[in-house]
Formats: structure tokens, sequence, C-alpha cells
């Protein structure tokens, strides 16, 4: 049997306060610790491997550079999915995808964008605690002002001597913390 099912579709930003998802309730109100599957740059591509590895995440984001619109609802099959166009990202499903969004997991707003380059926003003033970016296809994580900024690189077909790889994040409130998994 087919699944038919759309991924759920993340809210567009707009100026001043932006639209939220909220994935907190996830596993109950409040401040609940929250999994959350980071994966970018498939490129119409989805291993074996990561969906071993997103399995267990209460949430996934795809930060862009999806390829195929059958990658979101697979992703789908796993945990809700929050994505994002990327710049590869063509075709009247993709023009269904925003190219940024927002959502609260865990009590901490994160904020998802292809492309870190195109970010115009203070997340630290704003009060974000996440940014979620992909694009480059190398993973890697770094804290700004107290921003956690996550690549979670590429799950997708290899580029350059780059690894393959997906994140893992772990939120509790003020407390977010990144994994970079390589899938090999």
């Amino acid at each position: 049997m087919t699944d038919h099912r759309m991924p759920p579709q993340p809210k567009h930003v707009t100026a001043g306060r932006p639209a939220v998802n909220s994935a907190a309730g996830a596993r109950g109100e409040g401040c609940v610790a929250v999994a959350v599957g980071v994966i970018s740059d498939t490129h119409g591509l989805l291993r074996p491997q990561a969906l071993q590895a997103l399995a267990g995440s209460d949430l996934i984001i795809h930060a862009g550079d999806i390829g195929d619109p059958a990658i979101l609802a697979q992703l789908a099959l796993i945990a809700p999915v929050t994505a994002v166009r990327g710049n590869n990202d063509q075709g009247g499903w993709a023009r269904q995808v925003p190219e940024t969004a927002v959502l609260e997991a865990g009590g901490a707003l994160i904020y998802v964008i292809h492309d870190l380059a195109e970010l115009e926003l203070d997340p630290a003033a704003a009060g974000f605690r996440v940014v979620v970016a992909g694009h480059s296809h190398k993973p890697g994580q770094q804290r700004r002002d107290g921003v956690l900024y996550l690549n979670p690189g590429s799950a997708g077909p290899r580029r350059f001597t780059l690894p393959i790889a997906l994140a893992r994040l772990r939120i509790n409130g003020n407390d977010a913390q990144g994994e970079i998994v390589e899938l090999g």
C-alpha cells in the first residue's frame, strides 16, 4: 500500500515575529527534550543509512536541495518534517517549499535556511537558539552569541572528498547539542 500523506509544510517567515511550527509537544508540553534529525543536500538520493540514523527522531529538518518530493514523504514516515527549498530545488513541487522556516522544539526556536550566506537577521537578537543551514556540503557546528549554527553536510551524492553526513540535534529548553553523524 502506498502512503499518500503529504509531509507537513512549514510556515513562511514574514516581517516581524515569524510564524512558528511547534514541535515542543512531540512528546509532551513545555520544555521536553526533543530529538531532531537534521539532513540536507540529498539531491534526490535518500540512503538507507540516513533513514537508519534518523530513526527515533521526534522531528526531522531538511535544509534544502531535496531533489525529489518523494524524499520528504519518506522522511515523514519517520517523524514530522520541516523543509526549506534549496538553490537546486526546481519545479512546481519546489515552489510549495518555503525558502526559510521557523520552528519550536523542546522550548527553543530554530531558524532553517538553505544557504547561511543569505541569512538576513541576527539570530541571537531574534531569540533563536539554533540556526540550521546546508548548501556547502561541509558538516560542522559552532556557537556564536549563544546560538548553535549547525550544518549537517550532505547526505546525497558524494561531492569531492567531503563526507556523507547528517546531524542529530538534542534540544531541552536553552540547551541545544548537535552531533554530526558520518554515513560512510
